[in-house]
């Protein structure tokens, strides 16, 4: 069976689970400790938020500051329009802030925020059909 774990460097641990718990997430409390946790994002997709001191000691690489650069975006897929709108909207209500345009296509509708550690988060949602007819 394939997983993905998709690891993070993150100042607060606690505020960090605080933000996605109110998302809705939950985390795996196996490989959750003062250092990391991980949390769920379906069966086997996972972010291992892990406390940038303890992030350091699998890298000899010098981390970015997210507030002026990016390494990355991650992407969520959603079962609608309305909930890419309310999944964002929530996320800005609780510290998240806003990043970039909302792009509508009519077969893909997209919203951006970045979290509490600045990763920018992209909310989609895409029209299953138009994605099967073009393969």
């Amino acid at each position: 069976m394939k997983k993905i774990f998709i690891n993070l460097p993150i100042s607060n641990l606690k505020e960090t689970m605080d933000f996605f718990t109110k998302l809705g997430f939950t985390f795996n409390q196996k490989f959750t400790n003062e250092n990391a946790t991980c949390m769920i994002i379906e069966e086997n997709i996972y972010v291992m938020f892990l406390v940038e001191e303890y992030f350091k000691t699998f890298t000899d690489k010098e981390l970015i500051d997210r507030k002026t650069h990016i390494g990355q975006l991650l992407s969520l897929p959603m079962e609608s329009k309305e909930t890419v709108d309310s999944f964002t909207t929530l996320a800005l209500s609780i510290g998240g802030t806003k990043a970039g345009k909302t792009i509508d296509m009519g077969f893909m509708y997209q919203k951006s925020f970045n979290d509490i550690n600045n990763y920018t988060w992209e909310i989609f949602w895409m029209d299953e059909k138009y994605a099967k007819e073009n393969d």
